[in-house]
């Protein structure tokens, strides 16, 4: 820099006076003083809830407030066997709190291991810091892909450009000057400087939105929203249903008013399918710790479910396909140029940039700087542009001006330079242009008087596990589209040495027609030159199609595809601006790690998809006796003890297991409506055959003790059919799904053989004739619910 005086310093690139202190940034003393005044970037930046949050979340929901009154009046007129229901609820709503919490331990430990630390310069010197960390009046280092964490004023620019667009919606990059506001929220695309922050904490309105934008939710995710659109139908029915039930046994029947009470509440509680909430939350809880061991952090909990849903992967090459780092293999000087010369140029472009990205870093390792040269002005690398360039006062006194760029992007069509890089892109290698020129830097026109000087080529280097997981996922019937920046000819060989084959379409030739777009998408397979804007309108298109699409990257030019994207996934290593708006982010930034990420998407959906039908079957066949019972005017035939029991044993331990084990199903969509078709028809089967048991045992058996009887039959047939339901359930069988089913069957024969569970949970079957009519029952509306269910599945393959 060149001093003016004492108290000021120049800006090399807009030489406006800095004064001293903002140049040097706060000293340690006035850093001190900022956090005991509170002017600390004290916003909590969380990737989960807190504990608290999950306590109330899984405490204070609706059906938990039905049972809890249910079970407090079961405490005063019935046995504590009749209450079992409660002490349930309470174990499930604990498990529910452990889980999520180990999922938020888990999250946390994550996000402190992948969070980025801004540059803040303090008594002159650059130092990395925390978020949280950063005080009023921090002057902050920024560069490309780092993501604007406070609200300040510009200070430093140096071809600084910012993009605004997830707070503005403003899709062209913004160019910041000294003395221009930037906002939090935003990310620099171009260029780097330094700003001072203006406003830290709360008061920066756009990090607290980005803050929100960025937290755990459950929210927002089909599975979830089927499940509460159920839990809305069943208490529409539920209503009607128990009051129908409380005027029945204790006004029409006159029965004794602890006795009515408890078969209301009988009748009631089994028609709350309150294990399902809790059973979909641990699952998707121990798919978060189960991906966290493969350091993959799930910033938001749907994006388990999205990413099996998904059908079209988009991925950028670099960083994704091919690591980041590079290598130049040759130097082609073209037109007679001095190939030492081209060198020293080369070198001093490299110490031009303070940013380098993956091919500059090569061209540095390749070319160190000499030393010789000056830089007077550079403009740095975008990919709108594709080039940078830079200008220098060499060491004899003469003038030059470079830029350094795609070749196709620099040249004109019909030059002969492009037929050699063709050649070399063919070849899978990248190339980049030294062309001299002589206009100003940043006039676009610049171009047009470019002089090609030196083809640079250069090997990426290819990810050892992206050629399996490409297989992997075209196994799986999702369609893969590599969308990169790069040559196309260049990206579609390297995608050809992964095992992906396909049309490769040069994106200056897409339609602009979102319509239009589309198809020429779902035609091809490998996109090069693909600029910022059209990854997202690529990402639109496909959405339009229908398709659910899932965008990895890691570089700044991908941040708007991955925020538009259903499910963005950015590598670890990425830029920070990638990381805040990607749902999922590979702390190991390895491509391999998605195959993961989806299987445990499959377990989830399909697994919850299946005890879902076990829980709502349970739900139909109770609404069913209950009405029954009411157009009857029979007493109803369980004890509360009962049906804890039969849930317990058909519905509550074979579900928690079932919803835990592998399941490499593909996402179907339409959850409400798949369920639905299996537990409407299950549930009318088991209700009605239930109650024609009962009715049969109220004509067979006579005088004291008769109830016990009929509702002992009843239990029978109930118990039987819900473990065909769960039999057909926990197909296909393994050896551990067949011990599951067995050792449920057994424990219901154990209590009906020891006198003492016989006592406790009411139950004794009574001669021989109604036990095997009973049973007998429960067989036919077995068979009649295995034909049910297969004319069902093929209507939905239709």
């Amino acid at each position: 820099m060149t001093h003016t005086d004492a108290g000021a310093e120049l800006d090399p690139v807009h030489p406006v006076p800095i004064p001293a202190r903002r140049a040097h940034g706060l000293s340690t003393a006035e850093v001190a003083e900022r956090v005991a005044r509170g002017e600390v970037n004290d916003v909590p930046v969380r990737s989960s809830r807190s504990l608290g949050e999950i306590v109330r979340a899984n405490v204070f929901t609706r059906f938990n407030a039905i049972i809890g009154v249910l079970w407090l009046i079961m405490l005063f007129v019935a046995p504590v066997q009749d209450s079992l229901f409660g002490y349930v609820i309470i174990a499930n709503t604990g498990i529910g709190v452990f889980q999520e919490w180990r999922a938020k331990k888990t999250l946390d430990s994550l996000a402190v291991i992948g969070e980025s630390k801004p540059t803040v310069r303090r008594d002159g010197a650059a130092v990395a810091v925390s978020t949280s960390e950063i005080v009023l009046g921090d002057l902050i280092e920024i560069g490309p892909g780092d993501k604007v964490v406070v609200d300040g004023e510009c200070v430093e620019a140096d071809g600084l450009e910012i993009d605004e667009s997830l707070l503005t919606g403003e899709a062209d990059p913004v160019v910041k000057r000294p003395g221009d506001a930037v906002m939090s929220g935003s990310f620099v695309v171009a260029g780097g400087g330094a700003f001072e922050a203006t406003k830290v904490g709360r008061e920066a309105y756009a990090a607290q939105l980005a803050e929100e934008a960025s937290r755990f939710t459950l929210v927002h995710s089909e599975l979830r929203t089927g499940i509460s659109t159920i839990l809305k139908y069943v208490t529409w029915m539920m209503i009607p249903t128990a009051i129908g039930l409380v005027i029945s046994q204790l006004v029409v029947k006159q029965h004794g008013f602890k006795d009515s009470i408890a078969r209301t509440v009988g009748g009631i509680v089994p028609m709350v399918p309150e294990g399902l909430v809790l059973l979909t939350s641990v699952a998707f809880a121990i798919g978060v710790i189960r991906l966290g061991r493969k350091q993959c952090l799930v910033q938001e909990l749907p994006a388990i479910e999205g990413l099996a849903r998904v059908d079209t992967v988009c991925l950028d090459k670099t960083g994704t396909l091919t690591e980041g780092g590079m290598d130049v293999t040759e130097l082609r000087p073209l037109g007679g140029a001095d190939e030492t010369y081209v060198r020293k140029v080369l070198g001093a472009l490299g110490e031009s940039d303070p940013r380098p990205n993956a091919s500059l870093q090569a061209i540095i390792t390749a070319y160190p700087d000499s030393g010789e040269w000056r830089c007077v002005e550079s403009l740095p690398f975008s990919s709108a542009r594709k080039y940078s360039g830079a200008s220098f006062s060499e060491g004899n006194g003469e003038s030059s001006t470079w830029l350094l760029g795609a070749p196709d992007v620099l040249l004109a069509d019909d030059d002969p330079a492009l037929e050699e890089t063709g050649r070399l892109n063919e070849e899978g290698l990248r190339v980049l242009l030294l062309a001299r020129v002589s206009g100003e830097l940043d006039d676009p026109g610049v171009v047009r008087e470019a002089s090609a000087t030196a083809l640079v080529v250069l090997e990426q280097r290819l990810r050892p596990d992206a050629a399996e997981t490409l297989a992997y996922f075209a196994e799986q019937d999702v369609h893969a589209k590599v969308i990169s920046g790069d040559n196309a000819v260049s990206v579609g060989a390297v995608a050809g040495k992964l095992g992906l084959s396909g049309q490769v379409v040069d994106a200056r030739q897409l339609p602009s027609d979102q319509g239009e777009m589309a198809k020429s998408l779902d035609e091809g397979t490998v996109f090069g030159r693909v600029t910022p804007q059209q990854k997202r309108d690529m990402v639109g298109a496909l959405q339009s199609r229908g398709h659910t699409v899932a965008m990895t990257g890691d570089g700044v030019n991908d941040v708007l595809a991955l925020k538009d994207a259903d499910i963005g996934v950015s590598m670890g290593s990425g830029s920070e601006a990638t990381r805040a708006v990607a749902q999922i982010v590979l702390l190991n930034n390895s491509f391999a790690t998605l195959p993961s990420v989806v299987a445990e998407g499959r377990r989830v959906i399909g697994n919850i998809t299946r005890v879902a039908t076990l829980f709502l079957v349970k739900t139909v066949y109770s609404v069913l006796l209950a009405v029954l019972v009411v157009c009857w005017r029979v007493e109803y035939p369980f004890l509360p003890r009962h049906l804890t029991l039969l849930s317990t044993l058909t519905i509550g331990i074979p579900a928690f297991f079932l919803a835990l084990a592998p399941n490499t199903e593909r996402a179907k969509p339409h959850f409400v409506r798949r369920v639905m078709r299996y537990s409407i028809p299950g549930g009318v089967i088991a209700g009605a055959a239930t109650f024609v048991t009962y009715l049969i045992a109220r004509h067979q058996y006579a005088g004291k003790g008769a109830l016990g009887a009929e509702t002992s039959a009843a239990t029978l047939t109930l118990f039987l059919i819900s473990m065909w339901v769960l039999a057909i359930i926990a197909r296909p069988y393994t050896w551990w799904r067949v011990t599951l089913v067995a050792s449920m069957g057994a424990a219901f024969v154990v209590v009906l053989v020891v006198p003492w569970l016989q006592h406790f949970f009411a139950l004794k079957l009574v001669g021989v004739t109604m036990p095997w009519i009973a049973v007998g029952i429960a067989g036919v509306a077995g068979v009649v619910l295995e034909l049910v269910w297969r004319v069902v599945d093929r209507r939905g393959a239709v």
